[in-house]
């Protein structure tokens, strides 16, 4: 069943508008979410503290190694941070521009503010439901979490474990927005939620099936 039109959303009664966040304010309205203490924000909590205590014991060991005259673990910890700051922002955006395509979205500019350290993914005027939108929010996580997995798995013993053991532990902060996002679906259990960007009114729409 494909999704309602924008104009539907907007000028019919069988929807109601739940929320219209400008993007310039977007970082205020996630933050709103990860306090509202949902379940899905404190199963993200938990994860996320074990992922950043497992990264700093990774990057503190390798210091210490350092000092100990093994440079190794320490070379593929920086280089980690280096890749995560850089490299891997690119990536976490392109996952979306592809989960986005994926739903069938025409429109799609990638863009972001360094100052605000904000990155995204706007698919101009495409309207998304539940579950096309939480596939497009969590795709980035999962196929990073794979693919550090994997790395692991093949590196275990070696120091370049530590590159992807960082690399893993960094994205977790990175995917925090996304989870805010869901979280704000999640307050809205069985309901069918719809939302959509409005690239020329920097905003985002999100309406309920009445």
């Amino acid at each position: 069943m494909a999704n309602p039109t924008i104009g539907e959303l907007q000028h019919t009664e069988k929807f109601k508008l739940l929320a219209r966040p400008e993007h310039k304010q977007i970082k205020n309205f996630i933050f709103e979410q990860l306090a509202s203490g949902g379940k899905i924000i404190r199963l993200f909590m938990v994860y996320q503290g074990i992922m950043i205590l497992a990264g700093l014991f990774f990057f503190v060991r390798s210091l210490i190694l350092s000092f100990q005259g093994e440079n190794n673990p320490l070379f593929w910890a920086l280089g980690a941070l280096v890749f995560s700051f850089s490299l891997l922002i690119i990536m976490h955006e392109l996952l979306h521009f592809l989960a986005l395509k994926w739903t069938g979205a025409p429109r799609i500019n990638i863009g972001g503010s360094l100052k605000k350290f904000i990155f995204y993914a706007e698919a101009d005027r495409h309207v998304l439901n539940r579950k096309q939108y939480t596939r497009v929010a969590l795709t980035p996580f999962v196929a990073v979490k794979m693919a550090t997995l994997t790395g692991m798995l093949f590196t275990a013993g070696h120091p370049a474990f530590n590159f992807w053991m960082v690399v893993m532990s960094v994205h977790s902060l990175f995917c925090a927005g996304d989870f805010g996002m869901l979280a704000f679906f999640s307050r809205f259990p069985g309901s069918k939620i719809y939302t959509f960007d409005m690239k020329e009114e920097k905003r985002s729409y999100f309406f309920m099936e009445i």
